[in-house]
């Protein structure tokens, strides 16, 4: 029995340690990251096409929190998000009509989140570095839809190059994900002009584990 229950033991340590997808880093156990970045240096987009012109919008004001086991990512947990009123295309009354009550609606809704929701499809392709599939609640002009989003995230060990940039270990995360405008309950005219209702979502972000 003793021998029946040492094997049995052995067995779910193993699959264990086959499931667990994670870093293989300096660093162990549960981590929490903070994207905030007075610098602007954090990135998050959109992309969208009109008969006469393509339409990208840029927001610098990204900020949240991510917290997951070094050893297993699909532990992770995190709300990231961006104020609405941040936004901007590179023409001042097309941002104003995107943050008007006809499009986004900065006023009622000041905040664009991604919720995490489950992480999967978790792919090694470097000891500090992963490809995985992100399941989260996407909220926009007051809708929530779930979403899966592609997403690449690289961890640095600190070091004192990493420390030109921000003290504390780092993870850099890029995500990209696509919504349809429909969804959210949003005209997909921009003065006058129609716009795709499928808009490309894409984030580019680095956080630090000391804040």
């Amino acid at each position: 029995m003793n021998s029946l229950l040492k094997t049995l033991g052995i067995l779910l340590l193993t699959i264990s340690t086959l499931t667990a997808q994670g870093f293989k880093v300096k660093a162990t156990g549960v981590q929490t990251f903070s994207f905030k970045d007075n610098a602007g240096r954090n990135q998050a987009s959109f992309f969208s096409s009109t008969p006469l012109e393509d339409i990208t919008g840029l927001s610098n004001d990204v900020k949240g929190t991510i917290t997951f086991d070094i050893n297993d990512v699909t532990t992770m947990s995190g709300t990231i998000s961006i104020p609405t009123a941040s936004l901007k295309t590179g023409i001042e009354l097309r941002d104003k009509h995107l943050k008007s009550a006809d499009w986004l609606d900065a006023d009622s809704y000041p905040e664009i989140t991604f919720t995490i929701k489950k992480v999967s499809d978790v792919e090694q392709i470097a000891d500090n570095k992963l490809k995985a599939k992100v399941t989260g609640d996407f909220s926009a002009h007051g809708v929530t839809k779930e979403v899966v989003a592609d997403v690449t995230m690289a961890y640095l060990d600190e070091s004192e190059q990493t420390r030109m940039k921000a003290p504390g270990d780092l993870l850099g995360v890029e995500a990209t994900f696509n919504i349809n405008l429909s969804d959210y309950d949003v005209d997909n005219m921009v003065l006058g002009k129609k716009v795709s209702d499928n808009i490309e979502i894409k984030v580019t972000m680095v956080g630090t584990n000391k804040f």
